[in-house]
Protein backbone atom coordinates (compact mmCIF):
# COMPACT_ATOMS: atom_id res chain seq x y z
CA UNK A 1 0.00 0.00 0.00
CA UNK A 2 1.15 3.55 -0.91
CA UNK A 3 2.22 5.71 1.77
CA UNK A 4 -0.21 8.34 0.86
CA UNK A 5 -2.90 5.71 1.29
CA UNK A 6 -2.40 5.26 4.77
CA UNK A 7 -4.74 6.45 7.49
CA UNK A 8 -3.41 9.66 9.73
CA UNK A 9 -3.56 7.35 12.82
CA UNK A 10 -0.82 4.84 11.07
CA UNK A 11 1.22 7.43 9.46
CA UNK A 12 1.39 8.90 13.39
CA UNK A 13 2.54 5.63 14.79
CA UNK A 14 5.37 4.81 12.22
CA UNK A 15 6.64 8.21 12.26
CA UNK A 16 6.84 8.53 15.96
CA UNK A 17 7.90 4.95 16.33
CA UNK A 18 10.50 5.63 14.17
CA UNK A 19 11.93 8.55 15.79
CA UNK A 20 11.79 6.17 18.93
CA UNK A 21 13.65 3.46 17.10
CA UNK A 22 16.14 6.32 15.73
CA UNK A 23 16.90 7.53 19.32
CA UNK A 24 17.26 4.28 20.64
CA UNK A 25 19.67 2.90 17.83
CA UNK A 26 21.81 6.31 18.34
CA UNK A 27 21.84 5.65 22.26
CA UNK A 28 22.71 2.06 22.01
CA UNK A 29 25.59 3.04 19.29
CA UNK A 30 27.07 5.53 21.30
CA UNK A 31 26.79 3.34 24.61
CA UNK A 32 28.66 0.59 23.29
CA UNK A 33 31.24 3.04 21.67
CA UNK A 34 31.76 4.92 25.01
CA UNK A 35 32.34 0.98 26.54
CA UNK A 36 34.78 -0.01 23.88
CA UNK A 37 36.63 2.98 23.84
CA UNK A 38 36.96 2.95 28.10
CA UNK A 39 37.54 -0.65 27.87
CA UNK A 40 40.27 -0.44 25.70
CA UNK A 41 41.94 2.40 27.30
CA UNK A 42 41.69 0.07 30.67
CA UNK A 43 43.14 -2.53 28.44
CA UNK A 44 45.90 -0.62 26.96
CA UNK A 45 47.20 0.62 30.54
CA UNK A 46 47.34 -2.87 31.77
CA UNK A 47 49.29 -3.69 28.14
CA UNK A 48 51.68 -1.12 29.36
CA UNK A 49 52.00 -2.38 32.59
CA UNK A 50 52.14 -6.41 31.81
CA UNK A 51 55.34 -4.53 29.18
CA UNK A 52 56.89 -3.01 32.46
CA UNK A 53 56.71 -5.99 34.07
CA UNK A 54 58.51 -7.90 31.13
CA UNK A 55 60.98 -5.09 30.67
CA UNK A 56 61.73 -4.86 34.45
CA UNK A 57 63.84 -6.44 37.04
CA UNK A 58 63.41 -10.50 37.06
CA UNK A 59 60.89 -9.96 34.07
CA UNK A 60 62.11 -12.67 32.35
CA UNK A 61 62.48 -11.50 28.97
CA UNK A 62 65.32 -13.45 28.02
CA UNK A 63 63.22 -17.17 29.35
CA UNK A 64 60.57 -18.64 27.56
CA UNK A 65 59.05 -21.80 26.79
CA UNK A 66 61.06 -22.36 23.66
CA UNK A 67 63.92 -22.70 25.40
CA UNK A 68 65.66 -25.16 27.61
CA UNK A 69 62.69 -26.26 30.50
CA UNK A 70 64.64 -25.87 32.88
CA UNK A 71 65.39 -22.66 32.19
CA UNK A 72 61.72 -21.54 32.39
CA UNK A 73 60.96 -19.08 34.64
CA UNK A 74 57.89 -19.38 37.30
CA UNK A 75 57.06 -18.59 40.74
CA UNK A 76 59.27 -21.67 41.82
CA UNK A 77 62.63 -20.16 39.73
CA UNK A 78 62.92 -17.36 42.03
CA UNK A 79 62.61 -14.85 39.63
CA UNK A 80 59.75 -12.88 40.29
CA UNK A 81 55.96 -13.03 40.41
CA UNK A 82 54.53 -15.05 37.60
CA UNK A 83 52.53 -13.69 34.22
CA UNK A 84 48.78 -12.49 35.25
CA UNK A 85 46.07 -14.79 33.53
CA UNK A 86 45.71 -14.25 29.64
CA UNK A 87 48.50 -12.04 29.38
CA UNK A 88 50.96 -12.55 26.51
CA UNK A 89 54.89 -12.21 26.36
CA UNK A 90 57.06 -12.35 23.34
CA UNK A 91 60.78 -12.13 23.23
CA UNK A 92 62.20 -11.14 19.86
CA UNK A 93 66.17 -11.30 19.02
CA UNK A 94 68.11 -8.79 17.29
CA UNK A 95 66.99 -10.34 13.70
CA UNK A 96 64.16 -10.74 14.85
CA UNK A 97 63.03 -13.94 15.16
CA UNK A 98 60.95 -14.74 18.14
CA UNK A 99 63.14 -16.36 21.51
CA UNK A 100 60.99 -16.95 23.67
CA UNK A 101 57.01 -16.61 24.22
CA UNK A 102 54.61 -17.15 26.54
CA UNK A 103 50.74 -17.07 27.30
CA UNK A 104 48.71 -17.96 30.54
CA UNK A 105 45.88 -19.87 30.12
CA UNK A 106 42.64 -18.76 32.10
CA UNK A 107 43.57 -22.30 34.12
CA UNK A 108 46.98 -20.98 34.59
CA UNK A 109 48.95 -23.00 32.00
CA UNK A 110 51.86 -21.53 30.41
CA UNK A 111 51.56 -21.71 26.55
CA UNK A 112 54.41 -21.44 23.59
CA UNK A 113 52.98 -19.90 20.83
CA UNK A 114 52.52 -22.04 17.55
CA UNK A 115 55.02 -21.65 14.36
CA UNK A 116 52.62 -19.49 12.05
CA UNK A 117 51.67 -17.26 16.17
CA UNK A 118 55.20 -17.02 16.19
CA UNK A 119 55.50 -15.98 12.73
CA UNK A 120 53.05 -12.73 13.43
CA UNK A 121 55.00 -11.40 15.33
CA UNK A 122 58.42 -11.55 13.07
CA UNK A 123 56.36 -10.09 9.99
CA UNK A 124 54.88 -7.37 12.26
CA UNK A 125 56.55 -3.89 12.93
CA UNK A 126 55.81 -3.00 16.06
CA UNK A 127 55.69 1.11 17.28
CA UNK A 128 57.69 1.62 20.87
CA UNK A 129 54.94 1.32 24.21
CA UNK A 130 52.35 2.13 21.49
CA UNK A 131 49.09 -0.74 21.82
CA UNK A 132 47.98 -2.67 18.51
CA UNK A 133 46.13 -5.32 17.87
CA UNK A 134 47.19 -8.77 16.22
CA UNK A 135 45.31 -11.62 15.60
CA UNK A 136 46.59 -14.69 16.44
CA UNK A 137 43.77 -17.00 15.75
CA UNK A 138 43.24 -20.47 17.01
CA UNK A 139 42.27 -20.51 20.32
CA UNK A 140 44.13 -17.16 20.89
CA UNK A 141 42.18 -14.82 19.27
CA UNK A 142 43.05 -11.38 19.35
CA UNK A 143 45.38 -9.24 21.69
CA UNK A 144 46.76 -6.18 22.53
CA UNK A 145 49.87 -5.61 22.58
CA UNK A 146 53.07 -3.17 22.97
CA UNK A 147 56.75 -3.30 22.15
CA UNK A 148 59.87 -2.02 23.49
CA UNK A 149 63.43 -2.74 22.95
CA UNK A 150 65.50 -4.18 25.35
CA UNK A 151 68.87 -3.62 24.75
CA UNK A 152 69.74 -5.97 21.40
CA UNK A 153 65.78 -7.72 22.32
CA UNK A 154 62.62 -6.42 21.85
CA UNK A 155 59.96 -7.48 24.22
CA UNK A 156 56.28 -7.70 22.98
CA UNK A 157 53.35 -8.00 25.95
CA UNK A 158 49.39 -8.15 25.38
CA UNK A 159 46.46 -8.74 27.20
CA UNK A 160 43.55 -11.06 25.36
CA UNK A 161 40.86 -9.06 24.06
CA UNK A 162 38.04 -12.12 25.00
CA UNK A 163 36.62 -9.79 28.10
CA UNK A 164 36.82 -6.77 26.19
CA UNK A 165 34.81 -8.90 23.14
CA UNK A 166 33.16 -10.26 25.64
CA UNK A 167 31.73 -7.46 27.63
CA UNK A 168 31.09 -5.19 24.60
CA UNK A 169 28.83 -8.61 22.69
CA UNK A 170 27.10 -8.77 26.09
CA UNK A 171 26.41 -4.98 26.20
CA UNK A 172 24.82 -5.13 22.41
CA UNK A 173 22.64 -7.88 23.34
CA UNK A 174 21.31 -6.39 26.51
CA UNK A 175 20.71 -3.49 24.30
CA UNK A 176 19.42 -4.91 21.44
CA UNK A 177 16.76 -6.65 23.59
CA UNK A 178 15.96 -3.59 25.82
CA UNK A 179 15.85 -1.35 22.59
CA UNK A 180 13.31 -3.64 21.24
CA UNK A 181 11.04 -4.49 24.03
CA UNK A 182 11.42 -0.81 24.55
CA UNK A 183 10.08 -0.02 20.93
CA UNK A 184 7.42 -2.69 21.22
CA UNK A 185 5.78 -0.81 24.41
CA UNK A 186 6.01 2.34 22.70
CA UNK A 187 4.79 1.53 18.98
CA UNK A 188 1.54 -0.24 21.45
CA UNK A 189 1.04 2.40 23.52
CA UNK A 190 0.90 5.24 20.93
CA UNK A 191 -1.56 2.65 19.33
CA UNK A 192 -3.91 3.35 22.09
CA UNK A 193 -2.79 7.54 22.62
CA UNK A 194 -3.52 7.83 19.20
CA UNK A 195 -6.56 6.02 18.39
CA UNK A 196 -8.32 7.85 21.56
CA UNK A 197 -6.88 10.87 20.55
CA UNK A 198 -8.27 10.69 16.80
CA UNK A 199 -12.15 9.06 17.60
CA UNK A 200 -13.13 12.88 17.53
CA UNK A 201 -11.54 13.30 14.27
CA UNK A 202 -13.48 9.71 13.14
CA UNK A 203 -16.89 11.31 14.35
CA UNK A 204 -16.00 13.98 12.84
CA UNK A 205 -15.38 12.17 9.29
CA UNK A 206 -18.38 10.03 9.72
CA UNK A 207 -20.59 12.58 10.16
CA UNK A 208 -19.23 14.19 6.45
CA UNK A 209 -19.46 10.69 5.11
CA UNK A 210 -22.87 10.64 5.84
CA UNK A 211 -23.92 13.51 4.57
CA UNK A 212 -21.57 13.23 1.28
CA UNK A 213 -23.83 10.12 0.57
CA UNK A 214 -26.91 11.98 0.83
CA UNK A 215 -28.85 12.82 -2.62
CA UNK A 216 -29.05 16.43 -2.37
CA UNK A 217 -30.01 16.75 -6.03
CA UNK A 218 -33.00 14.59 -5.37
CA UNK A 219 -34.51 17.92 -4.13
CA UNK A 220 -33.46 16.66 -0.04
CA UNK A 221 -33.78 20.04 2.12
CA UNK A 222 -33.01 18.62 5.42
CA UNK A 223 -29.59 17.95 6.55
CA UNK A 224 -30.10 16.31 10.36
CA UNK A 225 -26.78 15.19 10.81
CA UNK A 226 -24.34 16.93 12.91
CA UNK A 227 -21.06 17.41 14.75
CA UNK A 228 -21.86 16.40 18.31
CA UNK A 229 -21.15 19.57 20.68
CA UNK A 230 -18.45 17.55 22.56
CA UNK A 231 -16.68 17.62 19.16
CA UNK A 232 -16.95 21.43 18.73
CA UNK A 233 -14.24 22.80 21.15
CA UNK A 234 -12.55 25.69 19.04
CA UNK A 235 -9.49 25.63 21.47
CA UNK A 236 -8.46 21.84 19.65
CA UNK A 237 -8.09 21.55 16.49
CA UNK A 238 -10.72 18.80 15.59
CA UNK A 239 -13.09 21.01 17.41
CA UNK A 240 -12.80 23.90 14.80
CA UNK A 241 -13.19 21.16 12.07
CA UNK A 242 -16.31 19.74 13.68
CA UNK A 243 -17.61 23.63 14.37
CA UNK A 244 -16.53 24.63 11.23
CA UNK A 245 -18.69 21.81 9.35
CA UNK A 246 -21.97 22.45 11.82
CA UNK A 247 -21.41 26.10 9.96
CA UNK A 248 -21.23 24.65 6.95
CA UNK A 249 -23.93 22.11 6.76
CA UNK A 250 -26.03 24.95 8.49
CA UNK A 251 -25.06 26.90 5.40
CA UNK A 252 -25.94 24.30 3.33
CA UNK A 253 -29.41 23.82 4.66
CA UNK A 254 -30.47 27.27 4.34
CA UNK A 255 -29.60 27.67 0.51
CA UNK A 256 -31.42 23.87 -0.15
CA UNK A 257 -34.35 25.36 1.85
CA UNK A 258 -33.96 28.75 -0.42
CA UNK A 259 -33.27 26.92 -3.87
CA UNK A 260 -36.45 24.58 -3.24
CA UNK A 261 -38.46 27.83 -2.00
CA UNK A 262 -37.88 29.22 -5.31
CA UNK A 263 -38.33 26.24 -7.27
CA UNK A 264 -41.71 25.32 -5.60
CA UNK A 265 -43.26 29.07 -6.66
CA UNK A 266 -41.52 28.44 -10.12
CA UNK A 267 -43.22 25.25 -10.44
CA UNK A 268 -46.30 26.64 -9.11
CA UNK A 269 -46.03 29.80 -11.36
CA UNK A 270 -45.56 27.69 -14.38
CA UNK A 271 -48.36 25.00 -13.82
CA UNK A 272 -50.66 28.25 -12.94
CA UNK A 273 -49.68 30.32 -15.95
CA UNK A 274 -49.90 26.97 -18.24
CA UNK A 275 -53.25 26.25 -16.91
CA UNK A 276 -54.72 29.54 -17.24
CA UNK A 277 -52.94 30.21 -21.13
CA UNK A 278 -54.56 26.76 -21.88
CA UNK A 279 -58.08 28.48 -22.14
CA UNK A 280 -57.71 31.67 -24.17
CA UNK A 281 -54.90 30.00 -26.69
CA UNK A 282 -58.23 27.52 -27.20
CA UNK A 283 -60.26 30.64 -28.05
CA UNK A 284 -57.66 31.86 -30.27
CA UNK A 285 -57.23 28.99 -32.09
CA UNK A 286 -61.19 28.74 -32.41
CA UNK A 287 -62.36 32.34 -33.38
CA UNK A 288 -59.26 32.22 -36.40
CA UNK A 289 -60.13 28.54 -37.71
CA UNK A 290 -64.24 30.30 -37.83
CA UNK A 291 -62.89 32.88 -39.47
CA UNK A 292 -61.15 30.89 -42.32
CA UNK A 293 -64.27 28.47 -42.27
CA UNK A 294 -66.32 31.32 -43.34
CA UNK A 295 -66.51 32.26 -47.15
CA UNK A 296 -66.87 35.42 -46.43
CA UNK A 297 -64.39 37.72 -49.03
CA UNK A 298 -60.58 38.49 -46.96
CA UNK A 299 -57.54 40.29 -48.58
CA UNK A 300 -54.54 38.51 -49.02
CA UNK A 301 -53.10 40.44 -45.80
CA UNK A 302 -56.30 39.01 -43.80
CA UNK A 303 -56.10 35.62 -44.84
CA UNK A 304 -52.34 34.96 -43.99
CA UNK A 305 -52.90 36.82 -40.66
CA UNK A 306 -55.80 34.33 -40.09
CA UNK A 307 -53.36 31.16 -41.06
CA UNK A 308 -50.69 32.45 -38.43
CA UNK A 309 -52.90 33.07 -35.99
CA UNK A 310 -54.07 29.70 -36.32
CA UNK A 311 -50.70 28.00 -36.55
CA UNK A 312 -48.87 30.15 -33.93
CA UNK A 313 -51.79 29.37 -31.52
CA UNK A 314 -51.19 25.95 -32.24
CA UNK A 315 -47.72 25.73 -31.69
CA UNK A 316 -48.29 27.77 -28.51
CA UNK A 317 -51.22 25.20 -26.99
CA UNK A 318 -48.40 22.67 -27.55
CA UNK A 319 -45.47 24.80 -26.28
CA UNK A 320 -47.75 25.23 -23.03
CA UNK A 321 -49.23 21.58 -22.85
CA UNK A 322 -45.17 20.37 -22.80
CA UNK A 323 -44.75 23.16 -19.86
CA UNK A 324 -47.39 22.19 -17.91
CA UNK A 325 -46.24 18.18 -18.04
CA UNK A 326 -42.94 19.32 -17.24
CA UNK A 327 -44.19 21.63 -13.71
CA UNK A 328 -45.99 18.41 -12.83
CA UNK A 329 -43.42 15.95 -13.30
CA UNK A 330 -41.08 18.41 -11.62
CA UNK A 331 -43.88 18.18 -8.78
CA UNK A 332 -43.43 14.97 -8.13
CA UNK A 333 -47.03 13.79 -9.37
CA UNK A 334 -47.00 9.94 -9.55
CA UNK A 335 -47.42 8.46 -13.60
CA UNK A 336 -49.43 5.45 -13.93
CA UNK A 337 -48.09 2.00 -13.71
CA UNK A 338 -49.32 -0.16 -16.13
CA UNK A 339 -47.89 -3.25 -18.26
CA UNK A 340 -46.58 -1.48 -21.31
CA UNK A 341 -45.84 -3.44 -24.60
CA UNK A 342 -42.39 -1.94 -25.14
CA UNK A 343 -41.67 -3.99 -28.54
CA UNK A 344 -45.16 -3.02 -29.87
CA UNK A 345 -44.38 0.58 -28.87
CA UNK A 346 -41.43 0.93 -30.52
CA UNK A 347 -42.87 -0.88 -33.72
CA UNK A 348 -45.79 1.95 -33.95
CA UNK A 349 -43.42 5.00 -33.15
CA UNK A 350 -41.22 4.07 -36.13
CA UNK A 351 -43.75 3.39 -38.68
CA UNK A 352 -45.64 6.59 -37.85
CA UNK A 353 -42.38 8.14 -38.05
CA UNK A 354 -41.69 6.62 -41.43
CA UNK A 355 -45.38 7.69 -42.45
CA UNK A 356 -44.39 11.67 -41.43
CA UNK A 357 -41.04 11.32 -43.30
CA UNK A 358 -40.35 9.06 -45.89
CA UNK A 359 -36.65 10.93 -46.51
CA UNK A 360 -35.01 9.08 -43.88
CA UNK A 361 -34.54 5.70 -44.09
CA UNK A 362 -36.14 4.01 -40.63
CA UNK A 363 -35.24 1.29 -39.41
CA UNK A 364 -36.65 -1.49 -36.64
CA UNK A 365 -34.68 -4.00 -34.34
CA UNK A 366 -36.58 -5.85 -31.98
CA UNK A 367 -36.29 -9.41 -30.54
CA UNK A 368 -38.61 -12.14 -31.11
CA UNK A 369 -39.96 -12.35 -27.25
CA UNK A 370 -42.36 -9.26 -26.12
CA UNK A 371 -40.27 -6.81 -23.86
CA UNK A 372 -42.88 -5.23 -21.20
CA UNK A 373 -42.11 -2.66 -18.84
CA UNK A 374 -44.36 -0.94 -15.77
CA UNK A 375 -45.01 2.82 -16.48
CA UNK A 376 -47.13 4.77 -18.88
CA UNK A 377 -47.80 3.68 -22.35
CA UNK A 378 -48.69 7.85 -23.63
CA UNK A 379 -45.59 8.64 -21.87
CA UNK A 380 -43.51 6.25 -22.81
CA UNK A 381 -44.91 6.86 -26.62
CA UNK A 382 -43.84 10.55 -26.13
CA UNK A 383 -40.92 9.54 -25.06
CA UNK A 384 -39.81 7.62 -28.26
CA UNK A 385 -41.62 10.20 -30.75
CA UNK A 386 -39.43 13.03 -29.41
CA UNK A 387 -35.98 10.64 -29.68
CA UNK A 388 -37.37 9.80 -33.48
CA UNK A 389 -39.06 13.48 -34.05
CA UNK A 390 -35.48 14.88 -32.78
CA UNK A 391 -33.73 12.39 -35.47
CA UNK A 392 -36.22 13.89 -38.25
CA UNK A 393 -35.44 17.19 -37.26
CA UNK A 394 -31.96 17.57 -36.83
CA UNK A 395 -30.24 15.02 -39.51
CA UNK A 396 -30.54 15.42 -43.13
CA UNK A 397 -32.14 13.54 -45.55
CA UNK A 398 -31.12 10.34 -46.35
CA UNK A 399 -29.95 9.33 -42.60
CA UNK A 400 -30.62 5.99 -41.51
CA UNK A 401 -32.17 6.09 -37.98
CA UNK A 402 -32.57 2.54 -36.24
CA UNK A 403 -34.48 1.83 -33.67
CA UNK A 404 -33.55 -0.94 -31.41
CA UNK A 405 -34.67 -3.03 -28.65
CA UNK A 406 -32.40 -5.12 -25.95
CA UNK A 407 -33.03 -6.84 -22.28
CA UNK A 408 -29.58 -6.10 -20.26
CA UNK A 409 -30.01 -7.48 -16.96
CA UNK A 410 -33.13 -6.15 -15.05
CA UNK A 411 -33.37 -3.56 -17.54
CA UNK A 412 -35.40 -2.84 -21.22
CA UNK A 413 -32.76 -0.75 -22.86
CA UNK A 414 -33.96 1.01 -26.39
CA UNK A 415 -31.65 2.91 -28.35
CA UNK A 416 -32.10 5.64 -31.27
CA UNK A 417 -29.36 5.55 -33.68
CA UNK A 418 -28.52 7.88 -36.68
CA UNK A 419 -25.74 8.44 -39.00
CA UNK A 420 -26.22 11.97 -38.92
CA UNK A 421 -23.10 14.61 -38.73
CA UNK A 422 -23.44 14.32 -35.04
CA UNK A 423 -24.33 16.74 -32.02
CA UNK A 424 -22.07 19.62 -31.53
CA UNK A 425 -19.64 19.25 -28.22
CA UNK A 426 -20.89 22.42 -26.59
CA UNK A 427 -24.71 21.67 -27.10
CA UNK A 428 -24.33 17.58 -25.94
CA UNK A 429 -23.75 18.83 -22.25
CA UNK A 430 -26.82 20.53 -21.97
CA UNK A 431 -28.96 18.42 -24.69
CA UNK A 432 -31.53 17.56 -21.70
CA UNK A 433 -31.94 21.19 -20.61
CA UNK A 434 -34.85 23.03 -21.04
CA UNK A 435 -34.95 24.84 -24.29
CA UNK A 436 -31.75 23.30 -25.65
CA UNK A 437 -31.20 23.38 -29.18
CA UNK A 438 -28.30 22.96 -31.24
CA UNK A 439 -28.67 25.90 -33.46
CA UNK A 440 -27.40 28.92 -31.15
CA UNK A 441 -29.90 31.31 -33.24
CA UNK A 442 -32.42 29.05 -31.51
CA UNK A 443 -34.41 28.92 -35.02
CA UNK A 444 -37.48 27.69 -35.43
CA UNK A 445 -38.08 26.58 -38.96
CA UNK A 446 -38.17 23.14 -37.93
CA UNK A 447 -40.74 23.83 -35.46
CA UNK A 448 -38.31 22.67 -32.55
CA UNK A 449 -39.68 24.23 -29.04
CA UNK A 450 -36.11 23.11 -27.13
CA UNK A 451 -38.71 21.13 -24.30
CA UNK A 452 -38.76 17.19 -26.35
CA UNK A 453 -35.64 15.75 -24.81
CA UNK A 454 -36.12 17.43 -21.29
CA UNK A 455 -39.89 15.97 -21.46
CA UNK A 456 -37.96 12.60 -22.63
CA UNK A 457 -35.40 12.78 -19.46
CA UNK A 458 -38.39 13.69 -17.14
CA UNK A 459 -40.55 11.01 -17.86
CA UNK A 460 -37.45 8.30 -17.73
CA UNK A 461 -36.76 9.59 -14.48
CA UNK A 462 -39.75 9.53 -13.52
CA UNK A 463 -40.18 5.90 -14.06
CA UNK A 464 -36.92 5.56 -12.64
CA UNK A 465 -35.04 5.22 -15.34
CA UNK A 466 -32.15 6.47 -17.40
CA UNK A 467 -31.88 8.14 -20.81
CA UNK A 468 -27.90 9.05 -22.48
CA UNK A 469 -26.57 10.23 -25.79
CA UNK A 470 -23.10 9.79 -26.94
CA UNK A 471 -22.55 11.01 -30.13
CA UNK A 472 -19.82 11.71 -32.84
CA UNK A 473 -19.65 12.60 -36.63
CA UNK A 474 -21.45 9.58 -38.67
CA UNK A 475 -23.15 7.83 -35.38
CA UNK A 476 -25.51 9.33 -32.10
CA UNK A 477 -26.95 6.86 -30.03
CA UNK A 478 -29.63 7.81 -27.49
CA UNK A 479 -30.00 5.20 -24.59
CA UNK A 480 -33.14 5.26 -22.60
CA UNK A 481 -33.00 2.34 -20.08
CA UNK A 482 -36.02 1.40 -17.68
CA UNK A 483 -36.48 -1.28 -15.00
CA UNK A 484 -38.69 -4.58 -16.71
Amino acid sequence: MSVRRWTLRRKLVVAVAALVAAGLVVTSLATILSLRSFVYERLDRQVLEGLDFATGPGGGGGGGPQGDPEDQGGSDSGSGPSPRVGTLQVVLDADGQVSSSLFVAADGTEIALTDAQAEVFETTSFPSRVPVTVELGGELGSFRVAAQEDGDTTVVAGNSLADVTATTGALTTILVIVAGLTLLLVVVALSLIVRRNLRPLDRVATVAQTVAGRRLADGAVEIPERVDDGDTDEHTEVGRVGSSLNTLLGHIESALASRQHSEEQLQRFIADASHELRTPLASIRGYAQLSLGEDAPMTPTQQRSFDRIAAESARMSALVDDLLLLARLDAGQPMRRETVDLTLLAIDAVSDAHAADASREWRIDVPEEVITVAGDENRLRQVVGNLLRNARVHTPPGTVVTTSLRVDGDDAVLEVTDDGPGIDPEVRDRLFERFARGDQARSREAGSTGLGLSIAHAIVAALRGDIAVQSRPGETVFTVRLPR
